[in-house]
């Protein structure tokens, strides 16, 4: 007997795009002058990295 499994591919995108914003906020946290700029650019890497890994497991 078969059940339903519903997948998608909002997973995927989801963990593509913050995946995307975490690449672009550590360049900019290399790139910044100043010290205020760096830690919020690593703030930004931290938690976009933490929704990707929610996104590909909450839409699995």
């Amino acid at each position: 007997m078969q059940t339903q499994d519903i997948q998608s591919d909002k997973g995927i995108g989801f963990a593509v795009l913050f995946s995307v914003v975490t690449v672009i906020a550590a360049a900019w946290m290399v790139a910044a002058g100043d010290q205020l700029t760096t830690a919020i650019s690593f703030a930004v890497a931290i938690i976009a990295a933490c929704l990707a890994v929610v996104g590909a497991h909450a839409f699995w």
